[in-house]
């Protein structure tokens, strides 16, 4: 695992602008609700092995519900709201959040691979 703080940041920052984990040159979008493959700018694989992808949804579906939490908690504290229009809020968080926060899941998933083991490379054939 590489601990070094200056990585760290780099790598996160990466992530928040949904660029390659490993280069930072190539965005990991491919088109809307689709990742890349691979990066187009260096052999850094994104989709290895069937399964891979649910550390993303887990990434997505953990954030969802912070968010959804903080958002319930502060709405009890600060509004006088009903229960209904609560839940009304809550609900719209949490179905157009996780659409939302998609792409940055996937960075995210994928910032933290690198960070951890590192992101598989593509062998070059000669």
């Amino acid at each position: 695992m590489n601990r070094q703080p200056r990585k760290i940041f780099l790598t996160l920052w990466r992530c928040l602008k949904l660029k390659c984990p490993a280069c930072g040159r190539a965005s990991i979008i491919e088109r809307p609700l689709t990742i890349k493959s691979r990066c187009t700018s260096c052999p850094t694989i994104f989709k290895r092995e069937e399964g891979f992808f649910v550390g993303a949804i887990m990434v997505n579906v953990v954030a969802t519900e912070v968010l959804i939490l903080i958002i319930y908690i502060t709405l009890l504290l600060v509004t006088d709201l009903g229960e209904r229009a609560r839940l009304i809020i809550v609900f719209a968080v949490g179905i157009s959040f996780p659409l939302l926060f998609y792409h940055h899941s996937w960075a995210l998933w994928l910032g933290l691979d690198h960070l951890i083991e590192g992101l598989p490379r593509e062998s070059r054939r000669q």
